[in-house]
This record gives structure tokens, C-alpha cells and sequence, in this order.
């Protein structure tokens, strides 16, 4: 279960707001220390956030101050090893992994956490250019990759490699394990709208899509049951997915705004274009279930977009989070709120699921 932590906002003051002002400061966001967010603090908040590809709200709770912690680290500023239960996260460990994908050594997506794939990827490298073979990226390493640098340059492999990788698991639905996440639950309701609760919601939707999956014969696996008290947050789902072995992992949530205006249906995969990180079977992922639903459901289109939010980040399989309509707004919490509409949403994913794994025609 989930344990409260602090968050920290604009006006709030004192020891704890001085040691997120220095991390703002040690990473050039704002340009003198401070133990008060004022005007200058929580606009260096909300651009961080943005720049991170997470939510833009100037709040600082335990995701943003981890990510202010992650982008202290440049390469070289300490020694990156893999162990297990405890794994390093840093924006050195992006650089890392970007280089070896350049160099040709495959360490996986690139997402800033030193696992085992990484791992294997120094030992390649290490092995390729006679050095001590350990896997551990300490100066032995930093000194390859500064010669290595002089003459490789850079591009994609690594989404070439997701490509290559997802092929051999396109052979139907009907052998995979999906990851079906219904957003919040348990005494976290999520947001609400016009009587209307996102855990309410997207549980709804995720027991619709588990049933119509289920029946073609793919292991569909929930994070959570509709009736329980536990609040499981991104990590746990996130490990939840790993352990499980999954192929996909399918988020489902609403959005609600102040502006009642807002309406529509957004999709969200993982990648940072401003860091070289993005999961390209996720982004496609993304785009077909965001079809799916704008087609069938008539929902406004918001398009796809590319996040890092954790549960997106943390797994190993594509991911995708669906926002599926503003419980805000009077005509998609009208929509949300008929069983039939919510039919036709769990139905659209479905479809989606399918076409992901369908077979590859000759």
C-alpha cells in the first residue's frame, strides 16, 4: 500500500523547500538558493516538469523530486553497476545507454535506470575494447567511450531493436499476457465530474476489455480488483507488469479540468524527445488505440503524446496510458456515464490489442 508523502506547492516554506531549491539550483533552474516557492521557484517547477514529460502542475511530491534528484547526474560523476532490488536512476545513466546504442551494444530502451540489460551492454562493450569485463561503468569505462566518441556517430538502432524484438510476437492475441490497468481505486477515487468517478470509469471499461479478450484466448491480467481498499501506485503496477512477464501493458483513465470546455481523448506512450527516449512499439501502440476510440466512440481527438510518467517508464513491454474523456465536461461525462458508450471504448481497445499482435501479412 501507498504511504502519504509531502507535497510542496507554491507559498510553502522551510527546510524541505530549501533542499528542492538546491536541486532546482544545482541543475541551472533557477539561479540563487531559496527556502520559499514564490514566483521564480514554481515557474522553474512547472518548466522542469514539462521538460521531464510529466504532469505540469508546480506540485513537488515524490515523482518530481525524484526526477530533480535523477538530473544532478552527468556521465562520470559516479560509478553506475547493476543490483538487483535497487537499481540506479539518473540522467548519466541516459547518456550511458545513448552512447552504447550508438556504439552498437544493445542495452534496451532508453530509460535512465541502470538494469540488466544495460549491464550487458558495458560488458560488450568492455569485451570489445580488452578491458576488464564486469559489467560496472566506473573510469575504465568513461575512458572507452571518451575514445569510442571521437569516431562514432549517433542514431536510432535501438528502435530498430524494438521493432525486431516485437516481430516474433505478432502471431495473434490469443497467446500473449496483457497488463490491464484501471487507474486509481481503493479509497484513491481519482478525478470526479457530473457524479462520475475515474476509478469508477476505467475499472468499468478494464473488466469490459479483460471479457472480450478473454474470450480469444489471451491471459489478461488487472492490476487491481474493483472492490479493495489498497492504493497501488505506478512503481507497484509497474513491477506487477515486469514480474508478470506481459507483452502489453494498457493504462486506463479520465482527465478533468477547471475549464469545463475541455473534452476529448488523449493516448500517451513513453519518451522524452529532449533526453533520446521514446518506445517506438509503444508510440504505435498508441496511435492505433487512439484511432480505434476517435472512430468508433466520436470522441474529440487530443492526439498521442509522449510521457514518463512512471508506469509508462518502468516496464519492460510497450505501455500505453488512454485518457478516455473529461469527467469535466457535460458531453463526455454524458457519454462516460452510459454503459453502452463505455462498451464501445472497451471494445475500440480491444480491437487495438488485436491489431497489435495480428500476423504479419506476406
Amino acid at each position: 500500500m501507498s504511504e502519504k508523502r509531502p507535497l510542496f506547492r507554491k507559498g510553502d516554506q522551510g527546510p524541505a523547500v530549501a533542499e528542492i531549491c538546491d536541486r532546482l539550483l544545482r541543475i541551472g533552474a533557477i539561479t540563487k538558493p531559496s527556502n520559499v516557492i514564490d514566483e521564480t521557484v514554481d515557474a522553474a517547477i512547472k518548466e522542469f516538469q514539462q521538460s521531464r514529460g510529466i504532469t505540469v502542475d508546480g506540485i513537488v511530491g515524490p515523482e518530481t523530486f525524484r526526477r530533480l534528484e535523477e538530473a544532478r547526474w552527468s556521465l562520470g560523476d559516479r560509478i553506475l553497476s547493476f543490483t538487483p532490488g535497487h537499481l540506479i536512476h539518473g540522467d548519466d545513466v541516459s547518456s550511458l545507454q545513448r552512447k552504447l546504442s550508438d556504439f552498437g551494444f544493445d542495452s534496451g530502451r532508453i530509460d535512465g535506470i541502470f538494469g540488466k540489460n544495460t549491464e550487458n551492454a558495458v560488458k560488450e562493450l568492455q569485451k570489445n575494447v580488452g578491458i576488464s569485463i564486469d559489467g560496472v561503468c566506473g573510469p575504465e569505462v568513461f575512458k572507452a567511450i571518451e575514445r569510442l566518441n571521437r569516431v562514432v556517430v549517433g542514431g536510432t538502432p535501438e528502435h530498430y531493436r524494438e521493432e525486431l524484438h516485437h516481430l516474433p510476437r505478432r502471431t495473434g492475441v490469443s497467446d500473449k499476457v496483457v497488463i490491464i490497468d484501471p487507474g486509481h481505486g481503493g479509497d484513491d477515487q481519482g478525478l470526479t465530474g457530473h457524479s462520475l468517478t475515474e476509478s469508477f470509469v476505467s475499472a468499468d471499461i478494464s473488466q469490459k476489455v479483460e471479457g472480450k479478450l478473454a474470450a480469444l484466448g489471451t491471459t489478461v491480467l488487472l492490476t487491481r480488483m474493483t472492490k479493495t481498499n489498497q492504493v497501488i501506485d505506478e512503481q507497484q503496477r509497474a513491477v506487477f507488469a515486469n514480474n508478470s512477464n506481459a507483452d502489453l501493458v494498457v493504462s486506463i483513465h479520465t482527465d478533468s479540468i477547471k475549464n469545463s470546455s475541455g473534452n476529448g481523448c488523449a493516448s500517451y506512450y513513453f519518451g522524452n524527445e529532449a533526453l533520446g527516449q521514446k518506445s517506438s512499439m509503444g508510440q504505435r501502440f498508441a496511435n492505433l488505440v487512439q484511432s480505434e476510440i476517435i472512430k468508433t466512440v466520436g470522441l474529440k481527438d487530443c492526439r498521442t503524446h509522449a510521457k514518463t510518467w512512471d508506469l509508462l517508464r518502468m516496464t519492460r513491454m510497450p505501455a500505453v496510458r488512454i485518457e478516455v474523456g473529461y469527467l469535466s465536461n457535460t458531453n463526455d461525462a454524458v457519454k462516460l456515464a452510459d454503459a453502452n458508450v463505455r462498451d464501445l471504448i472497451a471494445s475500440s481497445i480491444a480491437e487495438a490489442i488485436i491489431s497489435f499482435f495480428e500476423p504479419v501479412k506476406n
